[in-house]
């Protein structure tokens, strides 16, 4: 921090006033820069400084020690509410009050006496006011002084000290225990087909399907919570988008992180979370109600609780859940705010009532640590949890910077075809391979991973998207082996590529016909238009509802395409 000469001169001249009557210092006569001249020599004098620190009460050195443990400096927040408000006053004021001998908190006594100033630090949230002590005027205190000196143990500890890493607890202590996996990869990629399908509505900010009903019996894990979080760490991995409130499977970084081995696609999932500014935690926390309109980064508590995870908790150990939240309330509880401003934020609780102030620590800053690693931290696969224990695994070490990121070798399945249709993909299938086998068929409810079924409907389907039998049957020759198919599926094949589906229905629909194949790709390419489209007919013409005619037209327009409606002749 700042050197003492530095810190007078940026203190305005009734601070000047009152730190000389402090120190006995004469300022008449003397411009500004004497002064801080004469003020900077008299208060680095050794034994001025021990007088003026003797005659400190035990709180005010206590004080002085805290913040020169914490570093030399605090946010403001956080010192004003260990030692009290700091008044700023104007010289004429000074002279009346006498702060610095009838000072109202203990840190307001400090400030007038020019043991401690205020500046402002860059962080990674922005700018934020802090109180500190002088590097040199530090070095001048004898803090070797202190009321315990005639104790051989140490000191009582003091509230904002830095406290000692975490106990491990024994393994044989810890119950019901949840061990960490994968399937976050797998759920991913049953919510990025269906999105690819049917593309899904999403309430805003939270990312929670409005029909969840028809995502949920497809994932291994049927939470609510998880589900928004999928939803979350998509956006944020840039693997999903979401436009005019649906959320769509993305395109530019789909294909690589479907195709990556798993550890990789966890580690792609993690890193795109820890930076994540489009999921916010406070939002999906039972009992807590943010309501919008105030600035939140919740990337900059999620960054500082992984700090405060690598340098308290023991590698790969269980350790309470209980006393990690106590230490960082000791530690660094402005861990999300760094302006430590507890009165801005708009949450509500269960009751209606607005969480404000520090005494709202624990149903904040507690219960968002305790999701960070109930839920997040744990869903990535990164760390073992149970009711009140926290174990980070391999994936969670690595994730930290404590160690290699893990690659274990997995042997790939081929998706299992049976004779009468039914296709079985185990968690082995590359993630690549299923997520394609689950565009072109119809998911079955299965007590197995993964149960499809080609039939006429899901052909009708991959048409939709420009899937054609030829593609359907490369795809299966190539799970096979180049093997023949099952009789069934190759007739069922070669009936759709002759006649179309088995099954007839008459529709209004409208032909769309562009002038190149670019165009039409375009088309289906691009989110809002391609909700509209059905079937492709070809490489420049399609088809849509009739009934949606005039709201396409208007998608279209928006774009910048011109559009040309050709009359219909009954003739």
């Amino acid at each position: 921090m700042q050197q003492l000469r530095t810190m007078l001169s940026d203190s305005d001249s009734g601070l000047l006033y009152a730190i000389a009557g402090t120190w006995g210092v004469s300022l008449q006569n003397l411009d500004a820069a004497e002064s801080v001249a004469r003020l900077t020599e008299a208060m680095l004098n050794s034994e001025r400084a021990t007088r003026q620190w003797d005659a400190l009460s035990d709180a005010g050195r206590g004080a002085l020690q805290v913040l020169i443990a914490s570093g030399r400096k605090m946010p403001v927040a956080g010192f004003e509410r260990l030692y009290g408000k700091i008044r700023k006053l104007g010289r004429a004021q000074i002279e009346r009050e006498q702060p610095h001998k009838n000072a109202a908190s203990i840190a307001e006594l400090l400030f007038y006496r020019g043991f401690i100033g205020e500046a402002f630090e860059q962080t990674a949230a922005g700018m934020r006011p802090v109180i500190y002590i002088a590097t040199d005027m530090a070095q001048a205190l004898p803090l070797h002084k202190t009321s315990y000196a005639h104790l051989k143990a140490d000191p009582p500890p003091t509230p904002g000290g830095r406290p000692t890493p975490l106990t491990p607890l024994a393994e044989d202590e810890i119950d019901e225990v949840r061990h960490a996996d994968t399937s976050i990869v797998d759920d991913l990629t049953t919510l990025l087909a269906y999105l690819r399908v049917h593309t899904a509505a999403v309430e805003e900010g939270i990312f929670l399907p409005v029909d969840s009903e028809k995502i949920l019996p497809h994932l291994l894990d049927q939470d609510p919570v998880r589900l928004a979080f999928l939803l979350g760490a998509g956006l944020s991995a840039e693997l999903i988008q979401v436009h005019e409130g649906r959320a769509y499977a993305g395109r530019a970084k789909l294909q690589a992180w479907l195709s990556a081995p798993r550890a990789t696609q966890i580690k792609d999932l993690a890193e795109a979370w820890r930076g994540s500014s489009a999921y916010a935690e406070l939002w999906h926390i039972t009992g807590l109600y943010p309501e919008p309109g105030w600035a939140h980064k919740p990337a900059t508590g999620r960054e500082a609780a992984l700090r405060l995870l690598r340098e308290y908790t023991p590698a790969g150990q269980w350790w309470s859940l209980d006393e990690f939240i106590d230490l960082v309330k000791v530690a660094e509880p402005d861990f999300q705010r760094p302006d430590g401003d507890y009165e801005s934020w708009y949450i509500r609780n269960d009751e209606g009532e607005y969480l404000r102030g520090f005494t709202s620590w624990d149903a904040v800053e507690g219960a968002l640590l305790e999701f960070l690693l109930q839920g997040p931290l744990h869903w990535l696969g990164l760390a073992d949890a149970s009711a009140d224990a926290v174990r980070l695994n391999a994936y969670g070490r690595a994730f930290l910077g404590q160690a290699a990121w893990p690659n274990p070798a997995i042997k790939p399945e081929a998706v299992l075809i049976q004779p009468d249709g039914t296709l079985l993909a185990s968690r082995k299938v590359p993630t690549v391979d299923r997520f394609q086998l689950a565009r072109f068929t119809t998911w079955q409810p299965s007590d197995t991973p993964y149960l499809y079924k080609l039939d006429a409907a899901s052909l009708q389907q991959a048409a939709a998207q420009g899937i054609t039998p030829a593609h359907i049957a490369t795809f299966l020759k190539r799970q096979l082996d180049n093997k023949p198919l099952p009789a069934r599926l190759l007739t069922l094949l070669e009936s759709w590529q002759g006649s179309g589906p088995t099954e007839v229905s008459f529709e209004r629909l409208l032909v769309i016909r562009t002038t190149a194949p670019e165009v039409l790709d375009r088309l289906y390419e691009a989110p809002p238009l391609r909700r509209y489209l059905k079937a492709r007919l070809g490489p420049m013409a399609g088809v849509i509802d009739a009934d949606h005619a005039a709201a396409f037209k208007t998608a279209l327009e928006e774009t910048g395409l011109k559009v040309e409606v050709r009359p219909h002749d009954p003739a």
